[in-house]
């Protein structure tokens, strides 16, 4: 899309004090594009053995597997990345420190042929509206080129994933059924 490398960097550097505080204690997830955007790019979940004694990183088990990931800990990391060219970060939901235990709900929203953005927004309303109805916050974010994810934050340390799991079944299954021409709640792969 023509943007430099050099800029990027910037971009990272000027967001650092906004969007550090969102990642900071979360195990994250890189895509890295070493070749741009439009070239191939990898996830990388391990935090890699080049990285500078600087850069924080955190222990997290999953069941059998440990996996070691990075942590975004203050601005130089944040621009160390932009460095490496990971592009989208993917903060876990859970703090490395309690990784069973999230801090959100996340409604990701992904309309199928024929739906649009159009169509991703209505819904992402109608979601809004029963949240409201139901007294908790949502927030919306784009993701990807034509999808929404729907956080809702969650203020409670006794919630699992499995409960989050359950909660957000439930509401796509009542939207479904309210409104089955514009809402699915399940997929096939």
């Amino acid at each position: 899309d023509g943007t430099t490398k050099r800029e990027v960097i910037e971009y990272a550097a000027a967001i650092a004090p906004v969007l550090v505080p969102h990642l900071q204690g979360r195990a994250m997830t890189l895509v890295r594009c070493p070749n741009g955007v439009g070239g191939q790019t990898f996830f990388e979940k391990r935090a890699p053995s080049h990285r500078p004694d600087w850069v924080n990183t955190a222990t997290v088990r999953y069941g059998r597997e440990t996996i070691e990931h990075l942590l975004v800990e203050e601005r130089a990391t944040l621009v160390w990345l932009a460095q490496l060219a990971a592009l989208e970060l993917h903060p876990s939901l859970a703090l490395a420190g309690a990784p069973d235990m999230p801090t959100a709900v996340v409604f990701d929203l992904d309309p199928g042929a024929p739906a649009t953005v159009v169509e991703c927004c209505d819904v992402a309303l109608l979601l809004r509206a029963m949240l409201d109805g139901i007294g908790l916050r949502a927030f919306p974010k784009s993701s990807g080129s034509k999808g929404i994810q729907v956080y809702v934050p969650l203020n409670r340390p006794d919630v699992t994933f499995d409960d989050t799991k359950a909660f957000a079944k439930t509401v796509a299954e009542v939207l479904a059924e309210g409104r089955p021409e514009l809402v699915v709640a399940r997929q096939a792969k």
